[in-house]
This record gives structure tokens, C-alpha cells and sequence, in this order.
């Protein structure tokens, strides 16, 4: 039997109207000696208020750079099941769409090799396997790749790109995000296994601009679904909004980010070529009113968690791409936004915190990008403007 340890202070966390991870733990630490101490360990450190992981070293299966993090106990003597407490990620499937069939291999796989503990999904997007030992990583990885499943990214890497449930169940997404993640997945294989990069580096493919999968905030490229046509609107179904309760001056009308839409108590007006697309009137107002026209996709870059610069959101580099298979032209921008990355980057420096140092117009003129006014992301702080030589010759 695993031993039990008391968790007072864990045993706090269980309580409230909230599923909690605690709980979890504890299930799996009934029948893993693993998990049994890890949850000792984790209730130590919230009694200490410190941590008693060591994270890195090498470690990791033959012909891979990424794909396993390396996790150590910094109290072995007292947890020896946790000395080592690595963690894997598989590739995540686009959408996060899994048989049942894949899931309990999953998790017998688990059981067998690891803590049994899980995490679906990881912030990476990939699906995570949290806690086993070193001799158990190559004996893991045989198990899963035997059944079709790769390794996804970790360390200086592109991480497993991942994306929102697109046109698979979403009547907003205005591009095929599953077969956009899928694409990028299968062309960039050595870019996600073998860490070659100043460091990490995202990929996130939102449907449209409510962003399900929070690419503005956390992807070095997001890829998010737009259009070029009008917002058709159905006036009888603004007033069947009306009559069931809505404001629509005040829950719409007043929050159009862009100020581009009236209404007069009978009918909803929207000049559409001032508006920004945001998504806001449509989400909120599906019925009545959807995009029309042309589709395809805004592309950002620079979003990030803080690290040296601090937390930063994507801006905007190309306003529209038309993303059609094989999807040639998102590919080479991404090629030749690495290119850029790997002349100038520094180490563990993001590609958005590269172009913040750099400047934009370094970047653009690398990439082969022509200047636009959606990719001003603030104005200038100062009324010099510098010309090249090159400038002139124009």
C-alpha cells in the first residue's frame, strides 16, 4: 500500500463548489506510491511556502531534443518515489479531439510506466503526463508511438501547435483552424523534436476574433479567423433580441469597440468599413446577424506570459491572408520570421521581445512584409524619423 501522508493544508483546497486537483491526486495516490509522494512533497511546500522541484537536466528518449521535461526532487530522502518526476507531453490532436478507445490506452499506458496523474491540456496544448522516472522513458515512448502518437514540444523549440474546435462544431470560425494546426504540425516535425531555437516559440489558430483558445495572449504567431465582406444582419431577429430582453444600445451598440453601428429602437445600422471585426455584435447576437464574403485570417505575433520584458499581447503584421491547402504562403512567413529570429535573437529572448528591441521596421523589412497602418501598435513616442540610404534611392 502506498503510504498516506496528512495534508491539512491540501485538504483545504477540496473545499467550495469547485472540482479540485487535490482530490485527484489523492485518487491516484491510493494506488501509486509515485503519486503518494508527490503529494507528501507538494504538502511540505505549501507548509513551507517553497518549492522542491528541480526542473531541467538532460533527459529524454534516442533521436529527441524535446518532448520530455525533466523534473527532479530537491528531498529524495524523504520522497524517494519522486526523485524523479518527469513529465511527458504527447502531441496533441487538433481541436483536442480523442477516440475513448485512445484515452484508456492512455491511461493504462500511464498507470503502468508513470504516476497515473494527468494534465488535458497543458497551457502548450499538448497532452500531458505528469510524473515518472528516467528508465520508464523509453518503455513510454515505445508504447504510444507503437499506437500512432508522437512526442510534441518542450525546451527552445516550436511547441505543439494547437487551435480552438474551428468548423468541426464552431458556426463562427471563419478559416479551417484543425487543418491549419494539422499542417503546421506535419510540416515543422524537426523544429518541434530537435530545440534549435533562442527559445520557445508558439503557434495558436483561433476561428475568429473571440479567440477560444486565447492565441492573442499567449501564441509568437497567432493565426486568427476574419472577413472581408459586410455583417448581414436580420432585422427581425434584432427585434425578437429586443423583445426578449436584450439592450441593444447598451449591450451592443455602446460596446462596438470601433463605434461603428446604431440603433434606433427599430432597426440596426452598421457601417461596415469601420468595422474591426471583433466579433463582439455577432457572438452576442448569433441569430441576427453573421459575416459575409471573403474569409481568411489575421496574423499577430508576440503574445507571451512575463519573462524579460514583461506580459505582451500579438499586434498585428498581416492584416489578411487568404489560407487556403497547402497553405504555401503562412509557411514561408513563419521560415522567414525564424530566419530573422535566429540572426538576431539573443538567448531565451522571444521573437516578439526581439522585435520590440529591434523595431518593427528592422522586422518587416527582413520578412519582405510591406508597411501597413493595422501594424502600428502605439504611436510614436518621439517626432524623429530616421531614413536609410536605401530610402532615398526609392
Amino acid at each position: 500500500m502506498p503510504k498516506k501522508y496528512e495534508t491539512p493544508l491540501l485538504d483545504e483546497l477540496e473545499k467550495g463548489p469547485f472540482p479540485s486537483f487535490v482530490t485527484e491526486i489523492k485518487k491516484a495516490a491510493a494506488r501509486s506510491d509515485m503519486a503518494a509522494d508527490e503529494l507528501g512533497q507538494l504538502e511540505k511546500s505549501y507548509r513551507d511556502k517553497r518549492g522542491y522541484w528541480k526542473h531541467g537536466g538532460i533527459v529524454g528518449v534516442r533521436g529527441y531534443g524535446g518532448g520530455v521535461i525533466g523534473r527532479y526532487s530537491s528531498l529524495a530522502d524523504q520522497f524517494p518515489n519522486v526523485a524523479n518526476f518527469h513529465t511527458v507531453r504527447i502531441n496533441c490532436t487538433s481541436g483536442f479531439f480523442y477516440t475513448s478507445k485512445f484515452l484508456k490506452e492512455a491511461c493504462d499506458i500511464w498507470d503502468k510506466y508513470g504516476s497515473g496523474l494527468t494534465n488535458l491540456h497543458g497551457s502548450t496544448g499538448d497532452f500531458v503526463l505528469l510524473g515518472t522516472n528516467t528508465e520508464n522513458l523509453e518503455p513510454i515512448f515505445a508504447e504510444f508511438s507503437s499506437r500512432g502518437w508522437d512526442l510534441g514540444g518542450s525546451g527552445s523549440a516550436l511547441r505543439t501547435p494547437s487551435c480552438c474546435v474551428g468548423p468541426a462544431r464552431c458556426e463562427w470560425s471563419n478559416i479551417d483552424t484543425l487543418g491549419i494546426t494539422y499542417a503546421c504540425t506535419q510540416e515543422f516535425q524537426d523544429e518541434m523534436h530537435r530545440p534549435a531555437f533562442p527559445y520557445k516559440f508558439k503557434i495558436k489558430t483561433a476561428g475568429c476574433a473571440v479567440d477560444c483558445i486565447a492565441s492573442i495572449a499567449r501564441a509568437d504567431l497567432s493565426i486568427i479567423g476574419t472577413w472581408k465582406g459586410k455583417i448581414a444582419t436580420d432585422q427581425a431577429e434584432v427585434a425578437n433580441y429586443a423583445k426578449k430582453g436584450m439592450k441593444i444600445q447598451e449591450e451592443i451598440v455602446n460596446r462596438c469597440p470601433s463605434k461603428c453601428m446604431s440603433y434606433d429602437g427599430k432597426e440596426l445600422k452598421i457601417d461596415d468599413d469601420n468595422c474591426v471585426r471583433c466579433m463582439h455584435c455577432i457572438a452576442k447576437m448569433t441569430k441576427a446577424l453573421k459575416p459575409t464574403g471573403e474569409k481568411g485570417a489575421t496574423i499577430l505575433m508576440g503574445s507571451k506570459a512575463p519573462f524579460v520584458i514583461g506580459a505582451t499581447l500579438s499586434w498585428v503584421i498581416v492584416p489578411f491572408m487568404k489560407l487556403e491547402e497547402p497553405y504555401d504562403e503562412l509557411k514561408d512567413l513563419i521560415r522567414k520570421m525564424w530566419e530573422f529570429w535566429d540572426e538576431y535573437g539573443k538567448n531565451r529572448e522571444r521573437i516578439g521581445e526581439l522585435v520590440i528591441r529591434k523595431g518593427m521596421r528592422e522586422f518587416l523589412e527582413f520578412v519582405g512584409i510591406d508597411p501597413v497602418p493595422q501594424q502600428v501598435k502605439e504611436p510614436r513616442r518621439d517626432p524623429f524619423f530616421f531614413w536609410t540610404e536605401a530610402d532615398l534611392q526609392k
